[in-house]
């Protein structure tokens, strides 16, 4: 199917974004994790804790690269789940998507929930109890308003300065703790190899340190809508991971030089847990020092906080719009907001659930979910990028990941081979110790898997084929009419004209409601069938003749139905033994809302007539064998146009 035009908001993020905005996108969630999962982290890994850190700055660095090259490779919103799809096939594709949907929605609730313990820095009150409560519900509220009013240039500007802010004050944390707490001597005292922590513990802390690389995720849902040159790609590549790496591993000494393993557990994961950051400040002297920065974390970090979970709410609608475009997930879930163009039934959904979440009040529990469904979608981007360097080895690629090495015709990617191998072995570690992610993770896919089936059987779809919808079947009523795609069948007779002219009056009539958008949403397949006899092999070679007129009649009905404002024709030829098979198995294929089709002669049907998909009425007498045989079979709507007598 081809696909719609830009429309104006999406030109204009394309003119006002590029690697700035992509880097502030993806380190509001990564400033946001350090607020958190610092406490989480030192809780298990302990005096190790700078070395966890590394270690995921570097798996995050090769991940990272293999999301920027899959995104630039295939520039479609939703990240590990495109990936899947070209790589792989749909069913693919759902279960990377699906388990990213976890991801986003617990990083909307765990930050929410985190934005309490920081601002009670201004009153100690709010974070339990009753105020804890409305201030998180709040929050996600908040950011679930925000996102469905959309996502602008203007936005991602703001993002940007609070980027620079956080990372500035962050930096000054790192450099002021090296002067008044940093003790080398105090570090390597802490650590008993395999007793203090244990190897098992060091293990589980690598899995939680992921928690950051979702918004790799979120950034990938912008592919396409951004202005980002090869050197800027590369750029964002380098300068995410030296962030990461620098503020993670640089944070970890300081904090455990502030609060260090004392009887086997430090304060970080057990007073501050919640708000590791602040119990590093409040460390340092001399007082005013120490009373000013808590004051600057505490209010930083809450906006931080706030900032990553629009990102994560931003990253969440945009998979389920990709997924509901693609027959994934129900085009109900997916539906866009009248005005806004925004998938507003989504975000309610996940703003319910992820409030569900949050009360909870279960950081570890959280986090441990969170890293299964990371590691799972990290997993299969991984493998993608690995095959489609086997099987699209031509494809043009703006970022190209570096270190390849070149065996059997193919240059295999050793970070992605790295980042494969280090995913799967953190994913079964997960699974053997955390009890959480292995029963609610498992659940929620398996029941994620059921749902896909169930769908995709009950609308008569396969399971692993691409099936897309346009944007403006996911604008409309459930009970309206769709006409945003239509299937017209060509013969090379005078009636071509004809039906292509009721196809384009339908579609651009689907049009109206995007008119002031600037959509050009709705699109004509027009299809030529070659009938190839049983006596001939299906692809035997077709007289110049019939190529030539297939040519023909397919460039007329581009010219006719693309007079229609807003409306593509997309041309194809198809070899079948029958044409109203052929027929019937583009339209389940192409996912069409309605097929116009010129009856046989002779007819005595006039002026056109709307049959369901099952027939079955007298008309059926008054038409040909392959009107007979679409009628009965199509899996939608099928207008039949026919010329007087």
């Amino acid at each position: 199917m081809a696909e719609r035009g830009p429309t104006r908001t999406e030109a204009n993020l394309r003119r006002g974004l590029g690697s700035p905005a992509l880097f502030a996108i993806v380190y509001t969630s990564v400033a946001s994790a350090l607020y958190f999962t610092l406490g989480v982290v030192a809780e298990h890994a302990l005096g190790l804790t700078p070395v966890v850190f590394l270690v995921a700055g570097l798996f995050f660095v090769v991940t990272t690269m293999t999301y920027v090259e899959g995104s630039s490779l295939h520039q479609e919103r939703a990240g590990s789940t495109v990936f899947a799809r070209y790589a792989f096939n749909e069913l693919w594709s759902f279960v990377a998507g699906w388990a990213i949907l976890l991801d986003f929605l617990i990083l909307i609730a765990v930050t929410a929930f985190m934005t309490t313990d920081y601002t009670a820095v201004l009153w100690d009150g709010v974070a339990s109890g009753v105020p804890e409560t409305v201030l998180t519900l709040g929050v996600i509220a908040y950011v679930a308003v925000r996102n469905v009013l959309g996502f602008s240039p203007t936005r991602a500007k703001r993002i940007l300065i609070l980027v620079v802010v956080d990372l500035a004050v962050q930096m000054l944390i790192i450099v002021v703790g090296f002067i008044v707490v940093f003790d080398p001597s105090l570090l390597t005292g802490q650590v008993d190899l395999g007793t203090t922590p244990s190897w098992t513990e060091v293990l589980f802390a690598l899995t939680l340190a992921t928690v950051a690389f979702t918004s790799l995720e979120s950034a990938s849902g912008l592919a396409g809508e951004v202005a980002v040159s090869r050197r800027g790609l590369k750029r964002l590549v380098t300068s995410v991971a030296a962030t990461v790496i620098v503020l993670y591993v640089g944070m970890a000494l300081v904090a455990l030089s502030a609060l260090p393993v004392t009887g086997g557990e430090t304060a970080l994961g057990t007073t501050y847990l919640e708000r590791p950051l602040i119990g590093v400040v409040e460390q340092y002297e001399p007082m005013w020092l120490s009373d000013t920065l808590r004051y600057v974390v505490g209010l930083l970090a809450a906006v931080t906080l706030v900032a990553a979970a629009q990102s994560a709410m931003l990253g969440l609608s945009r998979l389920a719009y990709s997924l509901a475009t693609n027959r994934q997930i129900p085009s109900a879930v997916g539906r866009l907001h009248p005005t806004r163009a925004t998938p507003f039934v989504v975000i309610a959904i996940a703003a319910v659930l992820a409030a569900a979440l949050a009360l909870s009040k279960d950081l570890e529990f959280l986090v441990g979910i969170y890293a299964f469904g990371a590691l799972l979608a990290f997993t299969i981007a991984h493998v993608s990028i690995i095959r489609l360097r086997i099987t699209e080895p031509d494809r043009p690629r703006p970022y190209r990941m570096p270190f390849n090495v070149r065996a059997g015709g193919v240059d295999w990617p050793l970070p992605a081979l790295l980042g494969a191998v280090a995913a799967v072995v953190a994913f079964a570690a997960l699974l053997v110790t955390h009890g959480g992610a292995r029963y609610v993770g498992i659940g929620w896919m398996a029941f994620g898997l059921a749902l896909y089936v169930i769908y995709r059987t009950s609308e008569d779809k396969p399971l692993f084929k691409r099936v897309q919808v346009p944007a403006s079947a996911l604008r409309r009523d459930a009970h309206e009419v769709q006409y945003g795609s239509i299937l017209v069948p060509l013969n090379g007779s005078a009636l071509d004209d004809d039906i292509v002219q009721t196809a384009g009056r339908l579609a651009s009539d689907e049009r109206l409601d995007d008119a002031e958008l600037g959509d050009a949403t709705a699109t004509i397949e027009a299809l030529w069938i070659f009938e190839v006899p049983m006596a001939l092999p299906i692809d035997a070679r077709l007289p110049d003749a019939q190529l030539e007129q297939a040519r023909a009649a397919l460039r007329r009905a581009k010219a006719v139905g693309e007079e229609y404002e807003g409306v593509q024709v997309a041309t194809a030829t198809v070899r079948a033994r029958r044409a109203g098979q052929a027929i019937v198995e583009e339209a389940r294929r192409r996912g069409v809302e309605a097929i116009v089709l010129a009856a046989e002669q002779p007819t005595r049907i006039r002026g056109g007539a709307l049959l369901g998909g099952l027939g079955g009425g007298r008309n059926e007498a008054f038409v040909g064998d392959v009107t007979k045989y679409v009628v009965t079979k199509a899996p939608c709507r099928v207008i039949i146009t026919a010329p007087p007598d």
